[in-house]
């Protein structure tokens, strides 16, 4: 059995996740920040610079020193999602997920049958097919899936005006353990571009998660701590900069 998903656990526990986002790949800083006991490890795939074998780097990174790899991939088609599971990772944020048939084809790609369609490859993902033979002399796999479903943490990220309108399909999907608003790609969909941070935005993403919520899903941010390592590393030499003034 792999590492639980401290995400997932953390969720269940009723506490709140703390992590670190990373735009671009430097397992070295997973190995750096080790002693802070993060619960996850959060990788830009759809924005950040990472090949596969920079996200299985990351992942091996990160389950050796036992947090939990998680991030966004450039789109929901399965065979894409695919590569990233078969690398190890064990969350997956979806972008520009706009309509419930959207949300049933992000579950889909992330969870094993009954519950999905994801396939099954002898990769790390899978822990190379390593299988004993059952008692009937056959490798059975339907824990395997079974485990690998129950610590699969899926996010949906909403960026589009169309959510507006199909929100409410959206909400009932099972499968999906929380929702976030790309809150700049939502504010250009909604014909204020470069205005993510503007009241106007943040009301309209307001709005949004109050029905979130009211809907019975959770928000991110209500049991997930992060920051950017990259605002990390500017707020730390800001410091020695102030300093020496």
């Amino acid at each position: 059995m792999d590492q639980p998903n401290r995400v997932l656990k953390a969720l269940r526990d009723g506490r709140m996740a703390y992590g670190y986002n990373l735009t671009f790949p430097a397992p070295q800083i997973i190995d750096i920040m080790a002693p802070l006991d993060f619960d996850f490890v959060w990788l830009d795939c759809e924005h950040g610079p990472f090949t596969l074998q920079d996200v299985e780097h990351a992942c091996r990174a990160a389950e050796a020193v036992g947090i939990t790899p998680i991030g966004r991939v450039p789109n929901i088609q399965s065979h894409v999602v695919l590569q990233y599971l078969d690398r190890g990772m064990k969350g997956i944020m979806g972008p520009h997920i706009a309509t419930r048939a959207d949300a049933e084809q992000l579950v889909r790609a992330c969870k094993f049958g009954p519950e999905g369609d994801r396939s099954y490859g002898a990769n790390r993902g899978t822990g190379y097919d390593y299988a004993l033979p059952g008692p009937e002399g056959w490798a059975d796999r339907r824990d395997f899936y079974k485990d690998a479903n129950d610590n699969m943490l899926v996010g949906a990220l909403l960026e589009d005006a169309q959510v507006i309108d199909e929100l409410d399909g959206i909400l009932e999907v099972d499968g999906i353990d929380y929702f976030g608003v790309g809150h700049n790609d939502f504010g250009q969909s909604i014909g204020k571009p470069g205005m993510g941070d503007s009241p106007e935005v943040q009301a309209e993403q307001a709005k949004i998660y109050d029905r979130i919520r009211a809907g019975g899903g959770r928000v991110g941010e209500d049991f997930m701590v992060a920051n950017w390592v990259h605002a990390m590393l500017l707020d730390g030499g800001r410091k020695i900069v102030e300093g020496r003034k």
